[in-house]
């Protein structure tokens, strides 16, 4: 995500700037807080009886393995008290991102999850435990944006968000120059939006807008639809399969939920 006050490129969740995810950025972690927001957690703890928890895989307090992760919700579901928890999983996304999404390695990981989380019922009481995924998966063809000198050159600074769902900041006075080469080259493949049909469609949510939020959609938002595209520009992972195009197979998602 571009983030204006600092002029950079961050990837959120490792705090570094794109293409340098070994280096945290000092500068973003100054202004980190802008994009902070309560949580579902944050509003149980601090305004009711109740509790809440997070696990994540990682983080200053991550759970070290799966099993693990279902020990922790086993224990704090057995103690007294209503609680609302919290679990992400990085499987099988991981691994979906480096085989694909039909890979031999994928469905083992979900049958081991399947039973695993059938067991972890069993040893429930007074319980509901919700499975969703946050989305779905498309195996993907990658098209290098380097390759296509007249893109590049009317680009203000690098793309963000996703490689099916782009964000462009394109220099003064090449708007319609930039949608016409953009179009010729990748119409089929993407559809270009602007920032203010962006903001109009509410894409992102109907929320309280974040101060940061319009920089950071740029002048554009291309997203693939109907096809297995991805744009790839200089410090973006190369990965087998990715998301956040406008496919079935991206936006439909599981929904499990056992009442017990």
């Amino acid at each position: 995500m571009y983030v204006a006050p600092i002029d950079e490129t961050i990837t959120l969740f490792l705090d570094t700037e794109k293409g340098k995810d070994k280096v945290v950025s000092e500068k973003f972690l100054n202004v980190k807080e802008k994009l902070v927001q309560r949580t579902i957690v944050d509003e149980i703890n601090e305004n009711t009886e109740y509790s809440a928890i997070e696990l994540f895989p990682f983080g200053e307090n991550k759970y070290n393995s799966f099993d693990e992760m279902l020990e922790i919700i086993e224990k704090e579901c057995n103690k007294k008290g209503k609680k609302y928890i919290y679990a992400y999983d990085n499987e099988p996304d991981h691994t979906m991102h480096d085989f694909g999404p039909d890979d031999e390695r994928v469905k083992e990981l979900i049958e081991i999850r399947n039973n695993k989380v059938e067991q972890l019922c069993n040893n429930l009481n007074d319980s509901i435990v919700i499975v969703v995924a946050d989305h779905g998966h498309k195996e993907v063809e990658h098209i290098y944006l380097k390759d296509y000198p007249n893109v590049m050159e009317m680009l203000e600074r690098t793309t963000s968000l996703e490689q099916r769902a782009i964000s462009f900041k394109i220099k003064e006075g090449y708007r319609e120059q930039f949608i016409k080469e953009f179009n010729g080259n990748f119409g089929k493949y993407f559809k270009l939006y602007s920032k203010s049909e962006i903001i109009e469609s509410h894409l992102f949510g109907y929320g309280e807008e974040n101060e940061l939020f319009r920089e950071a959609i740029g002048d554009f938002i291309a997203i693939a639809e109907n096809s297995n595209k991805c744009i790839i520009t200089d410090g973006d992972d190369i990965l087998r399969s990715q998301h956040a195009g406008y496919t079935d197979d991206e936006i439909y998602v599981p929904l499990i939920v056992i009442d017990i």
